[in-house]
C-alpha cells in the first residue's frame, strides 16, 4: 500500500472468489497482515498433468515484515493444502484448532518444513496480532474443531465465517457458538466474509446424524462386505461408519494413504471413538467371512488412483470387490469429478456389486449451509459490509441477494475477483487498488515451473502428438550430410503413413534449399523455417497442427 494509503483498513483474497479451492483471505491495517487459510485446488481438466494449485502469494512475499500470523479455520484441503508450500516462501507463526493444527504438523513434516511457530487456539482464545485482534468462534462443519474468526481492527470488526452450517444434532455433540456470534453481532460488525458454497440451494441443510441412520440401514442389510468411500478429512462421517461396523459386528479395515493418516490423527487427538480390536489391517481381510467385513476407504471423487477406483479396476494389490459386496459413496461430486465419478459407479456394476450413491440414497449431507443456514449467520452478526466469500461466481452472486433479503444495503455488498481490495475507512467503503494475484500450479516437485506456455504445449502434444525433424549440416558448406529423419509420436502410425512422411521429407528438403540459396545461416531462422513450411503442408494434407521439433546437428 501507498503511503496516502496508510490508515486504512483493506479486506481482500488472494484465492477462494470465483472458484472452489485455493482459500486465502486477507486483512491488512496499516503495517499489519492477517492471513486466513492457506488452501489449495485441484486441477482443472485442462491443467494436463498437473497436481494441485495454490494461490500465488507474491504480494505476501513483498510484505514478508507486515505479515503477523496465519490463522487456519478448518481441516480440509482446500483450506490448508497450500500451508506448506507457502510456508517455504514467508515466514509466519500459525494458529489453528487442536485437530486442525495435528493435521498441519503431518503435513509440514512430509514436506520437511521446520522452525514454524505454530499456536493452537479454542473459542476462548484471543491473539494480538500488531494492531490486530483475533478471536474464535466454533461451528458445524464436516469436520470437528471449524471455527469462524473475528478480526477486532481499529476500523471495526472483520467477520470471517470459515466453512458451516447450523446442524442442531452434529455427531460430535458440539454446537455451534449462538451465544458467541450474536455477542459479537451486538458489539457492532464492520464486515462479514461469509461461505457462499451452497447459497442457491433452498432450506436448511440437514444433519449429519440421519446419514448415520441410513448408513445403519445399509449395514443391516448387506449380506456381504460393505466398503464406504468417503472424503478422509469427513470425520463425523468416518465416526459414522465405525459406529455402524462396531453396532453390526463387523471389523473395519481402513484403505488409502490419506484415510489411514487421518484416522490414525485424529484417534490420538480423541476426536474419533474407535472402539478396541475394531480395525484390522487390509491383508486380514480375506480371512474372515464376508458378513463380518467392512472397509472405509478414499477414492469418493473417482481420482484416477484412489483405492475405490483401483478396486473397481481390479488393480488394488489387497482388495478385490466381489459380485454381491455393497459399495457406498457417502459424498457428492465435487463440481468437474462428476464423470469420474460415473464411470467408477458403472465399472462397480459390472463387477456385479450393489452400489448405493447420493443420487440413489441419503447417505452424504452437505457440510456447507444453505439458504436457510446463510440467512441465519447473516442475522446473528448483522454486518454493514457484506463480502460474499468462497464459490463461484454465481454462488457468491446469488449470497449477495440473500444478504439484500436481510436488510443488507445493496451499496453495501461487495462481490470480488481474487486480488479486488475493499478498503474501509471512517465507517466507508469503496474498492481499493487492486492487488496482484493468480495461480501457482505444482506438478510433481516443481513449484510454479509450469506456467501457461508448458500447458499449450501439452494441450497441443496431447490433441495431434510431435513430430522431430532431425538432420546434419556440413560446418564447411552448409550441405545437408544426414537427414532429414522424421519421427512421429501421436500423429501419424508410420508404418501406414509411409507416403505422407516421403512427402514431408521432401517439404523439408525444398525449404532447407531455399534457406540455402538465400544464404539463411542462423539456427533459429533454419528452425523457424522448417517449422512453418512443415506445419503449413501438414495442415493441407491431415487437418492437424502436430508440435514440430527440428533438430539440426553441424559437423
Amino acid at each position: 500500500m501507498t503511503k496516502n494509503q496508510r490508515g486504512k483498513l483493506h479486506v481482500f483474497a488472494l484465492g477462494g472468489l470465483g472458484e472452489i479451492g485455493k482459500n486465502m483471505y486477507v486483512v491488512q491495517y496499516e503495517d499489519d497482515i492477517v492471513v486466513i487459510d492457506s488452501g489449495l485446488m485441484f486441477p482443472e481438466e485442462d491443467m494436463l498433468g498437473i497436481d494441485i494449485v495454490i494461490p500465488d502469494i507474491s504480494y505476501l512475499i513483498e510484505n514478508q515484515s507486515k505479515l503477523r500470523g496465519i490463522i487456519l479455520t478448518h481441516g480440509h484441503e482446500d483450506h490448508i493444502g497450500g500451508l506448506a508450500y507457502i510456508l517455504k516462501q514467508v515466514k509466519a507463526p500459525i494458529y489453528a484448532t487442536q485437530l486442525t493444527m495435528g493435521l498441519i504438523e503431518h503435513k509440514l513434516r512430509e514436506a520437511h518444513v521446520h522452525d514454524v511457530k505454530r499456536h493452537v487456539v479454542t473459542n476462548q482464545s484471543e491473539i494480538q496480532l500488531g494492531r490486530l485482534k483475533a478471536s474464535f468462534f466454533y461451528t458445524n462443519h464436516s469436520i470437528p474443531d471449524s471455527v469462524g474468526v473475528c478480526v477486532d481492527t481499529p476500523e471495526g470488526l472483520v467477520v470471517h465465517t470459515g466453512d458451516f452450517k447450523f446442524d442442531m444434532t452434529p455427531v460430535n455433540d458440539n454446537n455451534s457458538d449462538f451465544h458467541k456470534m450474536a455477542e459479537i453481532g451486538r458489539r457492532g460488525v464492520l464486515c462479514l466474509l461469509s461461505d457462499s458454497t451452497n447459497a442457491e440451494r433452498p432450506g436448511f441443510i440437514g444433519t449429519e446424524r440421519s446419514v448415520g441412520d441410513n448408513l445403519m440401514e445399509v449395514f443391516r442389510k448387506s449380506k456381504q462386505r460393505v466398503i464406504v468411500a468417503t472424503f478422509a478429512s469427513n470425520i463425523h462421517r468416518i465416526q459414522q461408519v465405525v459406529n455402524a461396523a462396531y453396532h453390526h459386528g463387523r471389523k473395519l479395515a481402513v484403505v488409502g494413504r490419506s484415510m489411514v493418516n487421518v484416522v490414525n490423527i485424529a484417534s490420538d487427538l480423541g476426536y474419533l471413538d474407535i472402539p478396541k480390536d475394531l480395525i484390522i489391517e487390509p491383508d486380514e481381510i480375506n480371512r474372515l467371512p464376508a458378513h463380518r467385513v467392512a472397509v472405509i476407504s478414499t477414492g469418493s471423487q473417482g481420482e484416477a488412483m484412489s483405492a475405490l477406483t483401483r478396486m473397481a479396476n481390479a488393480s488394488h494389490r489387497k482388495i478385490e470387490i466381489l459380485p454381491g459386496d455393497t459399495v457406498v459413496i457417502a459424498a457428492t461430486p465435487i463440481p468437474g469429478n462428476e464423470r469420474s465419478i460415473g464411470r467408477t459407479i458403472d465399472q462397480l456394476f459390472r463387477i456385479g456389486a450393489e452400489v448405493v450413491y447420493s443420487a440413489t440414497s441419503h447417505v452424504h449431507v452437505s457440510g456447507h449451509g444453505a439458504q436457510e443456514d446463510l440467512k441465519l449467520m447473516l442475522n446473528l452478526i448483522r454486518p454493514k459490509f457484506f463480502i460474499p466469500i468462497h464459490g463461484e461466481y454465481r454462488m457468491l452472486r446469488a449470497h449477495a441477494q440473500l444478504a439484500e433479503s436481510v436488510g443488507v444495503k445493496t451499496d453495501n455488498i461487495f462481490i470480488c475477483d481474487n486480488g479486488d481490495t475493499v478498503e474501509f475507512s471512517g465507517g466507508k467503503a469503496r474498492y481499493g487498488p487492486k492487488i496482484s494475484t493468480g495461480k501457482v500450479l505444482i506438478d510433481g516437485l516443481g513449484v510454479g515451473d509450469v506456467g501457461n506456455i508448458v500447458l499449450r504445449d501439452r494441450k497441443l502434444l496431447s490433441q495431434d502428438g510431435i513430430l522431430v525433424v532431425v538432420l546434419t549440416l556440413s560446418k564447411a558448406n552448409g550441405t545437408i550430410l544426414s537427414g532429414p529423419d522424421i519421427i512421429s509420436r501421436g500423429f501419424v502410425y508410420v508404418r501406414e503413413s509411409e507416403r505422407l512422411l516421403e512427402d514431408a521429407n521432401n517439404v523439408v528438403n525444398q525449404t532447407m534449399e531455399k534457406c540455402m540459396k538465400e544464404q539463411v545461416s542462423e539456427w533459429a531462422s533454419l528452425k523457424t523455417s522448417i517449422r512453418d513450411s512443415l506445419s503449413k503442408f501438414l495442415y493441407e494434407r491431415t487437418r492437424r497442427r502436430p508440435m514440430i521439433l527440428p533438430i539440426i546437428m553441424e559437423v
